[in-house]
């Protein structure tokens, strides 16, 4: 009875984090119906009698929203398949090969995990800026397409892979690539999976480093395109509302397809090893 009531008032707590976190969404999606001045009143009215469904069209039209949430696309899953490809090969020669200095190179590695991206954002732009990268896809890009922590995560869950599959398939003559496309991957997959989450949606959320590497507006990604909204003496909120409802489907869309993997990833040893 007691181990009921436990589960029961974990339940209840559970459940009200759950709707204190919703409480953000759900007024920013109660914004985005109503009319401009209806957004000041006091006291504030949780649903509007005039809906403003055209809202949904003014955005696309205010600003070039499309290609932006277009490049945001672009840019997240190319940094997320070149994560997973990179991420998943360094963590592969730091789990399974043996080789001199290989800890030493991985403490390296995690020495990059304590150096804040503040600190390399003005080298990183220098360099992309002299490389001709500025307004570029692969300015937005390649700077990101490889992690520390992407390594680290993957590298501890590959530990926690028995070592004798690996050591069966060398004795049936399988190299290194066979061993890592056809053994480690898929047993991977739940690390791999939480990595994708991480990152895409870190780059969804980006906005510093695509707001100083781009000028032009068809090349800006959504961040800084719902940017442009906000201005020094006036913002349209409910505009700025919609364009943020409509930037957030993608991410909920990759966790709903992504969240088995995720959870799995989480639990499973993705953060353990030996």
């Amino acid at each position: 009875m007691d181990k009921t009531l436990g589960d029961w008032a974990v339940f209840v707590l559970l459940l009200a984090g759950a709707l204190l976190m919703c409480g953000p969404f759900a007024w920013m999606i109660s914004t985005s119906f109503k009319p401009g001045p209806e957004v000041f009143l006091y006291p504030p009215t949780p649903f509007t009698a005039e809906p403003q469904y055209e809202n949904y069209v003014r955005i696309f039209s205010a600003i070039p929203f499309g290609r932006a949430i277009a490049n945001s696309l672009i840019v997240s899953a190319s940094v997320t398949i070149l994560q997973l490809i990179i991420c998943s090969l360094a963590a592969y020669a730091f789990a399974c090969l043996r080789f001199r200095g290989r800890e030493i190179l991985f403490l390296i590695y995690l020495s990059a995990l304590m150096v804040p991206s503040q600190v390399t954002l003005i080298p990183n732009f220098i360099l992309v800026r002299t490389l001709g990268w500025i307004d570029t896809y692969q300015g937005l890009i390649l700077p990101f397409a490889f992690s520390s922590f992407g390594t680290f995560l993957l590298r501890q869950y590959l530990k926690s892979i028995p070592q004798e599959l690996m050591e069966a398939a060398r004795m049936d003559g399988a190299n290194h690539f066979q061993i890592y496309s056809t053994i480690v991957l898929p047993l991977a997959k739940p690390a791999l999976g939480a990595l994708a989450i991480f990152t895409f949606v870190a780059q969804w959320n980006n906005f510093l480093w695509p707001l100083i590497t781009t000028t032009k507006p068809e090349m800006q990604v959504a961040t800084v395109a719902l940017s442009t909204l906000q201005g020094q003496y006036n913002t349209d909120w409910p505009l700025l509302m919609t364009g943020s409802v409509i930037a957030i489907i993608p991410v909920l869309l990759v966790f709903a397809f992504g969240n088995r993997q995720f959870i799995a990833g989480l639990t499973s040893g993705a953060f353990g090893g030996r």
